[in-house]
Order: structure tokens, then sequence, then C-alpha cells
């Protein structure tokens, strides 16, 4: 009988660090730690951050980017660069000297210029780049910098005394792109297979819109306890935007 309150107890405590947890997630109020021209960084949660850089395009204009950082102990892992290499060189300098923290790894979510336009950067500071074996076979072919590590399906780096988990699961927004996860927080860095709520079908050129939709499915599927959706662009969300860009893809 003892053993069974125990074992009662135990389940109890573990419910509710479990809820607290998620509920710090959930309720945490986004702060701007650095503001410059070219580059802001927002704390989303305890341990992460997303970086906003800017893409001059012909038909969108002057383009906010989002990049995730998350931190563990006193490791970095980056979701996407900057979009240029000055900016990137903030946001190494930023990490460096406010996180006091190293970054173990870069990783490119596709391979268009809003996800990897600051990679050099990266190299520089020898900070290994990983990415999807598709991504660099198109940076290969457009002549960009190139990631240095590649992965075939999914990639799991460890960090402290958690993992940051990247993952391709199917054709979106490109051919290549994969999500990122940090399972600790909840996060996903939805990339630009992710729309934010209200979003248009945005640039089209590289995509396979027919799977769309249901990779953003699988994406929910494979990660059905996500708080917080970072997208390419736009506002940090819940799981809303998954649902929104899955819809906005179906196939009517």
């Amino acid at each position: 009988m003892k053993q069974c309150i125990k074992l009662i107890l135990i389940g109890l405590l573990l419910f509710l660090s479990f809820q607290a947890q998620s509920q710090s997630v959930k309720t945490f109020k986004p702060k701007v730690l650095f503001d410059a021209q070219h580059l802001v960084i927002t704390q989303i949660s305890e341990n992460a951050f997303t970086h906003v850089s800017y893409l001059q395009t012909n038909d969108f204009g002057n383009v906010p980017c989002n990049g995730l950082i998350i931190k563990n102990g006193n490791e970095v892992v980056v979701f996407d660069t900057p979009t240029n290499d000055v900016s990137s060189t903030s946001l190494i300098e930023w990490v460096n000297e406010t996180l006091h923290s190293k970054i173990i790894a870069i990783i490119p979510t596709h391979f268009h210029d809003d996800c990897l336009g600051g990679l050099k950067a990266f190299h520089d500071n020898h900070i290994p780049s990983f990415a999807n074996n598709a991504t660099i076979q198109l940076a290969t072919s457009n002549n960009t910098v190139i990631p240095q590590n590649g992965f075939k399906d999914s990639l799991i780096l460890n960090m402290g005394n958690t993992m940051a988990i990247a993952k391709f699961i199917g054709e979106g927004h490109t051919k290549d792109n994969v999500v990122g996860y940090f399972p600790s927080e909840n996060i996903l860095f939805g990339g630009c297979l992710i729309k934010e709520l209200e979003a248009t079908k945005g640039y089209l050129g590289d995509a396979n819109v027919a799977a769309w939709s249901n990779t953003v499915k699988l994406v929910k599927k494979e990660f059905p306890n996500i708080k917080l959706v970072v997208p390419g662009h736009g506002a940090v969300g819940g799981s809303k935007l998954l649902d929104y860009t899955i819809d906005l893809f179906k196939i009517k």
C-alpha cells in the first residue's frame, strides 16, 4: 500500500513539473535584447531567441527573415543564418559576449539566401554547418557558400543536457526544406515551410505546392507537443500557424 501511494505521489510530482514547464513556455513575455538596423534578437522563452535580419527582394521589398537561436548550458545551436555576413557576425558576437556561450552548429533549413546568406561568417569563425544533403546539392548548383556537413533525413545534435533536432519531413516551400525542433521547450522552427497567420503563399518559384499541405500535417504528427512555432517570416505563434499553412495550401 505504501509503495502504491509513493508511486502515485511521484507521478503527481512529475505531472505538476511538466505542467509548470509547459506554462512557463506559453506565458513567457518576449523581450528584445538586441536591436540594430540590420539585426534584431528577441528572447521568446527561457532558452530560445529569434533573430531577424532583412533581405531586399524584387517582388516583396525589404523582407524581414526569421531564424532561431537555442541555448542549453553554455552551448548554442542556430537555425538559419542572418541574410548576410555582417548580420551573422553581429549575431555571433552577441552570443559570445551576451550569452557567454559557444555556437556549436549552424543549420540552414533550405538553400535560399534567407537561410544561408550569412554562412561564410560562421565558417570564418570556425562554427561547423550542417544541412540536408539536398540543400548542399542546391547550394553547390547556385554557387553559394556550401554547408560543410550533410545529413539525409534527420540530425540530432547534443547540446548541454538536451538536444537540437533537424528533420526533413517532406517538400513544400522547397524540395530540401527541413524543420528544427527544440524538445526541452517544445519549440518548432518551421522556417519558410510554415506561414504566419494571414500570410499569403509568398514566393513559389522552388515550391512543391501539391505536397506542401500534407508535409505540414506530417510535421504536426511528428511533433505533437509543440508550444511555440517560429515561421520563416512574420510573427511567432502556436500550432495555429500549422493549421493555417495546411489550409492555405490545401488542394481544393
